[in-house]
């Protein structure tokens, strides 16, 4: 009965009720304080007497995130109650962004048991992202304490918020399914989620193969002499710069270590992950200087000073969608494994599993989860693969038997006839070999598939590398007898 009468109290300030209450303990006082602020906040931005910007409701719903964090903080905090307000709060929030008709919070459903209701105040409460999760404390700090909300951090934000927002929403989504290899690290280290993600979000999108022209590659886009500083290496072939929870460990201490020596600045270490770390210990003079300085700011190269605020920016909208009219989709990322009953790749799994569970399909989600494979290699039966619970779902259902199964393993096994106009000569190496001169444009997997090789015979026949396989125009490769 404590717990109802403590949330019909708060139901009464949210609704802006003056009616006398008994005392609630200090700190959940204080948060029904906070919300009773926001509430005036946000009539005030409806009647359109708040500034252009919201800058007064933003500060308001800040305000009532720091009440809630104060609250957990305490022994007396009813944790239930006030995760409860801060998710009215930011439900109301978004019904106001997006122009939406609200119900009233305050008014329970007569049809809710009161098992129903409890269980729907701890969803609530868990779809709250920054309060024990995402705004882990930097140095002593909230992280959107630490977040300069500046000119470049603004328009930042405006970049992810309009033509980039599929980007945003891609990286959102590629790593809900990754969340559970990576998120942990961070959390032991100390740092923010929220962080982890606007660092992903600009690096990759989320896409664990990525790999940029000046060789960064993974999730975190780590280069090769750096990566090997912070423990990855090469095991047996595979580049552990594709692993997200090796490459993720590493962006931590890297991090941390970047904080100890530049004065727990967090824009010049993102700056020094960047650019550099002795370039920004050289400008900053070891961290007396701070990134916006001119002398710092203007001497950085052109993509340091994007990169720096487009990270916090992606940064700042993880933390706070609503205030922008951002809406996140929900996954089912629930972390689940399948050992495959018969051989089969990754292309294959993902013509097969379709878009069941997933409108999109399940591609980018089984090479992420399962980076020691190439997509067009099959991989023999009784191999433990990692998907989401959803996937290995429309794996049972889809892949392992039936028309379908049978449809993607033709799929992966056709290769395109040789071209007529490739220009290829007999090698003295060995029967059949030849040499294939590379136009514009094509691939190895294009090669490959035209001669009936697979990938990884015609790579290691040329010494090239998983897993971009980088080739050029003009370029002579060695093509081995293969059969398709």
């Amino acid at each position: 009965m404590r717990i109802w009468y403590l949330f019909f109290a708060l139901a009464l300030v949210a609704c802006g009720a003056r009616q006398q209450r008994a005392a609630l303990p200090a700190a959940t006082d204080e948060v029904a304080a906070a919300l009773a602020r926001f509430e005036a906040a946000l009539e005030a931005w409806h009647r359109g007497h708040a500034n252009a910007g919201g800058d007064a409701l933003t500060r308001s719903r800040l305000a009532l995130d720091e009440a809630v964090t104060r609250c957990l903080q305490t022994e007396s905090c009813d944790a239930m109650l006030a995760l409860r307000a801060q998710s009215t709060a930011n439900a109301r929030m978004a019904h106001a962004l997006l122009g939406e008709r609200e119900t009233d919070p305050a008014e329970p459903d007569d049809a809710l048991t009161t098992t129903d209701r409890h269980q729907h105040a701890v969803v609530a409460a868990a779809e709250v992202p920054e309060m024990t999760r995402s705004a882990a404390l930097l140095n002593g700090k909230r992280l959107d304490e630490v977040i300069r909300l500046n000119g470049a951090v603004k328009a930042g934000i405006e970049e992810w918020l309009t033509w980039m927002r599929p980007n945003l929403l891609d990286a959102y989504e590629n790593y809900q399914y990754l969340r559970h290899r990576m998120w942990p690290v961070y959390e032991q280290a100390g740092l923010p989620e929220a962080l982890l993600f606007g660092i992903l979000a600009k690096e990759s999108g989320g896409k664990v193969h990525a790999v940029s022209r000046a060789g960064a590659a993974g999730l975190l886009q780590f280069m090769p002499a750096t990566a090997r500083g912070y423990g990855l290496g090469r095991a047996s072939g595979f580049d552990d710069r594709f692993d997200p929870t090796l490459v993720t460990r590493a962006n931590a201490a890297y991090l941390n270590d970047r904080f100890r020596e530049l004065n727990n600045d967090l824009e010049l270490a993102l700056g020094a992950y960047n650019g550099g770390e002795g370039r920004m210990r050289r400008l900053s003079g070891n961290g007396s200087r701070g990134f916006w300085d001119a002398p710092v700011y203007n001497a950085v190269p052109p993509e340091t000073r994007d990169y720096v605020p487009m990270v916090l920016a992606a940064a700042w909208l993880f933390l706070h969608p609503q205030d922008y009219g951002l809406e996140f989709p929900k996954f089912d990322a629930r972390p689940g494994s399948i050992t495959l009953e018969r051989a089969a790749s990754i292309n294959e799994l993902s013509v097969c599993m379709g878009q069941f569970g997933n409108a999109r399909g399940w591609f980018r989600t089984l090479r992420n989860l399962n980076p020691k494979y190439e997509a067009d290699t099959r991989i023999e039966a009784g191999t433990r693969l990692d998907l989401p619970e959803a996937a290995v779902k429309a794996y049972e259902s889809r892949c392992r038997s039936g028309v379908l199964a049978q449809t993607a393993a033709e799929l992966n096994a056709a290769r395109p006839p040789a071209s007529a106009r490739s220009t290829w000569v007999v090698s003295t190496a060995g029967a059949g070999a030849r040499t294939h001169v590379v136009r514009k444009g094509e691939t190895l997997h294009a090669i490959a598939r035209r001669f009936g090789c697979g990938v990884p015979a015609v790579a290691a026949a040329n010494g090239l590398r998983p897993p971009r396989y980088t080739i050029r125009a003009g370029q002579r490769l060695r093509v081995p007898s293969c059969s398709a």
